[in-house]
């Protein structure tokens, strides 16, 4: 069978429409198991490879469409990178996400010194360990629904910022790795001189062609993303001729298109060719690995994959903890990180092809990146249920007296009208009306982030730091006399807890639990739930009875 296989691939249509059939099989399976497909891309790769079918024949057409692929994902980074997402989290994305990467870089490099690793091999190898994948993350928050959370603000904050670091040590890389006679500091000048005339003339592009060009072509989409697959390959062929790697060039493409206003049309377009090309990234990544020495380095790439795992978010607890945030916003926002990403393996390629490292290490880094992104998919799938379970012994990571005893004794002497328990999206509009219309109602304020609570009190308001599933949490707010209790934080299990707590305590007032979709208004209703607000729900009424209502009648 194997050797049929064969013979049919030596026809090159035949090759690929064996690779699609297999890339669909594996998709398939991948989604009953609930794996991304960039795991099932790999064991694709492995798949086809000389370790198992050999059917890969066409070995500069399949690294032509991975490199082509490279430069369109580096793109749509480029293409998305909003600095002002890192803004509206502050300094904890930027925080968290230079310290994991220095944490993550220095014990991965000492860990790859004591398994007898050398030098610049350990440097690639703890260097990758710190990459996350933005594209799995991004994809696992939305199914679940919490991109808009506080956790996954502060997730998709500090990947942007690791994007942001990898660009910059592949920059770095390609400079090493270019061929020269001249000395280091001449490659240094002469790199630097490059990246500034790089960085001028893609600056120019952006500033006075990309958006005439952009708007003339907008008049057909179809003219418009072609233009941008041009354009992104014509910059990653520049950088490529200048000396930097090509990834350089086709990221800088979608920074001088992240302005334009056409810029999600292009995103959305290209989304689904970048994970087609992709594919033939991890076919081109498998054919190339070499079993017979990778074997070798099965027991490291678990120490490595350990590490990855439960060292990686244990850093994030860390960092966030100093910085104040409750153990559940950490714990959630340190999961993220408990993988390696599609450009740790970039990386560790453009390392083999300027010879830094061999094939035995691109194997260790692919079999490391197979385990934690298997894993760590389940980890952020049932990381609800796995904080319920751990919760107790993550409490070495928060800080205890972000309240003052003082503060919290002051609030409870006074009686509130309302009670708000989440003063994100939902729950700061509900002030602003107590406060621009309702003189009469006094409210109290409960919130998770710490930045939210500082700016609540600089205005002068009552608002503590605590987390809805604290057991503790009502003995530091003056429920008691208050008429009504808001619960904003759209998650049914904490919302579960907070029903049975006052349940317990037989409060007499109105509680409002948040839903965000019909199933869990359903289940919050049949625990005993009188009041659950949607917000679409509630956006919709309003929108009939201020706009629609008045122009019908």
């Amino acid at each position: 069978m194997i050797e049929y296989l064969q013979e049919l691939a030596k026809d090159p249509f035949t090759e690929f429409a064996l690779i699609f059939l297999f890339a669909a099989i594996l998709g398939g399976i991948g989604q009953f198991l609930k794996q991304p497909l960039i795991v099932m891309f790999i064991f694709l790769g492995i798949l086809l490879g000389p370790s198992a079918l050999d059917i890969v024949q066409s070995t500069e057409n399949i690294h032509l469409l991975a490199e082509i692929g490279i430069a369109i994902l580096l793109f749509i980074v480029g293409l998305k990178l909003d600095l002002r997402l890192i803004q509206s989290t502050g300094k904890i994305a930027l925080l968290t996400g230079l310290g994991q990467v220095l944490f993550t870089s220095l014990f991965g490099y000492f860990i790859g010194l004591a398994l007898g690793f050398g030098n610049l091999e350990s440097f690639y190898i703890a260097v990758a360990l710190t990459f996350s994948s933005t594209i799995i993350i991004v994809k696992l928050l939305s199914d679940k629904k919490e991109i808009g959370s506080l956790h996954g603000q502060i997730a998709i904050g500090f990947l942007i910022v690791q994007d942001i670091v990898v660009i910059l040590v592949m920059i770095v890389l390609a400079t090493i790795g270019r061929e020269g006679e001249g000395s280091v500091i001449e490659e240094i000048g002469i790199t630097l001189l490059y990246s500034a005339i790089f960085v001028a003339f893609t600056f120019l592009m952006m500033k006075y062609l990309i958006p005439r060009v952009s708007h003339f072509l907008a008049k057909s989409a179809e003219l418009l993303t072609l233009f941008a697959i041009a354009w992104a390959v014509a910059l990653a062929g520049v950088g490529e001729l200048i000396g930097f790697s090509g990834e350089v060039g086709a990221f800088l493409a979608g920074v001088t298109l992240a302005s334009s206003p056409f810029k999600d049309l292009v995103s959305g377009r290209l989304t689904s060719l970048r994970d087609f090309l992709l594919l033939f990234f991890f076919v081109n990544l498998g054919s190339e690995l070499d079993f017979s020495v990778i074997g070798e380095q099965v027991p490291s790439a678990f120490i490595f994959s350990f590490f990855v795992l439960i060292g990686n978010p244990i850093i994030v607890l860390i960092i966030m903890g100093i910085m104040g945030y409750k153990k559940r916003t950490a714990f959630l926002a340190g999961l993220t990180v408990a993988q390696i990403s599609e450009f740790s393996l970039i990386f560790a390629g453009l390392g083999l092809s300027v010879g830094h490292i061999n094939e035995e290490i691109l194997g260790l880094i692919t079999l490391v990146g197979l385990i934690t992104i298997a894993l760590s998919t389940y980890l952020i799938l049932y990381s609800h249920q796995i904080y319920q379970v751990i919760a107790p012994a993550l409490s070495i990571f928060e800080r205890k007296k972000l309240n003052s005893n003082e503060n919290q004794e002051a609030a409870k002497e006074k009686d509130y009208h309302t009670i708000i328990i989440g003063l994100g999206r939902l729950g700061s509009e509900i002030t602003k009306r107590i406060d621009g219309q309702d003189d009469n109602c006094t409210y109290f304020g409960v919130d998770f982030d710490p930045n939210v609570v500082k700016e609540f009190r600089e205005k002068g308001k009552h608002v503590i730091y605590a987390d809805i599933e604290d057991p503790e949490l009502l003995t530091h707010i003056p429920y008691e006399n208050a008429k009504c209790i808001i619960n904003t934080v759209a998650v049914p299990e904490s919302a579960k807890h907070l029903l049975l707590k006052l349940q317990r305590s037989n409060y007499k007032g109105k509680l409002y639990l948040t839903a965000i979709n019909s199933l869990d208004k359903k289940y919050l209703t049949e625990l005993g739930a009188d009041n659950v607000l949607m917000p679409h729900e509630l956006a919709a009424a309003n929108f009939y009875n201020e706009y629609l209502k008045p122009v019908i009648e």
